[in-house]
């Protein structure tokens, strides 16, 4: 993966996967040993929508590997809030870093920088496309607690506009895992990700309703409603709130489930969940650092 982009986990095989996952357990068991894999690296930080874990976790990333960050800022403090397009604002700081880090509104902002720089462009989440380092950490989590064996996934909330949920979908295409997706009617998964899943031979299966499949999950992973993906208030307002995960709902539920949410969460899970042995969304939080920093190595 040396030098090369990651825009869309479309792009990671089975092998790719086993690989960053397998680093990512070495160096979660000895950070020390790869206390200078990077040194004298630099990685710039472009996010031009808010982030916490991604942001932070990928700053954790880079310093524990011995190398250092630097930061655009927010759009509003930076040379974007003057209209400097997204092409000539990656063109500059291709000068100033070893890589990238692109979080972005906009759907293919990431594969458009791309063709503009020659260090390497990790896609941080492009609007309602692709999340692919969370990906990562998602299935370093699912195989962590659940394995990568005869895999029942369910994937539950917000799943057209869901950039994680569409990541994470091709991603299980490379493992033996059946897809249960969860749903009101409106937020059904994109007819373009349906077809890319028909064409990677998964088997997927679609709900309306949790009650339908609780029972038969390994992995439930559960998203948040995006208000800021809605065109339509009204819209929003349709389906916020109608689904809930709560500590009696999981009682129908096999004892050995992961729930897994990719956060911030609002009221999708309810806190009384946090106290269950199901619950492994901070974990699932903490696993972004060895996995990011097992990616770092590999493309710097």
């Amino acid at each position: 993966m040396r030098h090369e982009h990651l825009i869309s986990a479309k792009q990671l095989s089975r092998e790719d996967i086993e690989t960053v996952l397998d680093r990512a357990a070495e160096i979660a068991a000895d950070p020390e040993a790869v206390a200078e894999a990077c040194d004298g690296s630099l990685l710039a930080l472009c996010f031009f929508e808010p982030s916490t874990r991604t942001k932070m976790s990928f700053e954790t990333a880079i310093t524990r590997l011995g190398g250092d960050a630097t930061d655009m800022g927010g759009v509003e403090s930076s040379s974007v809030k003057k209209g400097e397009s997204l092409a000539d604002t990656v063109r500059v700081i291709e000068g100033y870093a070893d890589a990238i880090v692109l979080r972005h509104p906009s759907e293919g902002a990431a594969k458009l920088a791309s063709q503009f720089v020659d260090v390497p462009v990790i896609n941080a989440g492009d609007g309602a496309g692709q999340h692919p380092t969370q990906t990562l950490l998602d299935l370093y989590t699912i195989r962590e607690n659940a394995g990568f064996d005869d895999l029942s996934v369910g994937i539950m909330g917000d799943l057209k506009y869901g950039r994680t949920v569409h990541s994470l979908a091709h991603a299980l295409t490379n493992v033996d895992a059946n897809q249960h997706f969860i749903s009101p009617e409106s937020l059904r998964l994109p007819r373009s990700v349906r077809y890319d899943l028909h064409e990677a031979g998964a088997n997927v299966h679609e709900y309306t309703e949790i009650d339908d499949v609780l029972g038969a999950l390994d992995v439930l992973y559960v998203t948040r409603i995006q208000r800021e993906r809605f065109p339509d208030e009204n819209e929003y307002r349709q389906v916020a709130g109608e689904y809930r995960i709560d500590a009696e709902l999981l009682e129908s539920a096999d004892d050995e489930l992961t729930v897994m949410h990719p956060l911030p969460r609002v009221d999708e899970i309810a806190a009384d969940v946090d106290e269950t042995n199901h619950a492994t969304y901070f974990e699932q939080a903490h696993n972004g650092v060895p996995v990011r920093m097992a990616l770092l190595e590999a493309m710097l």
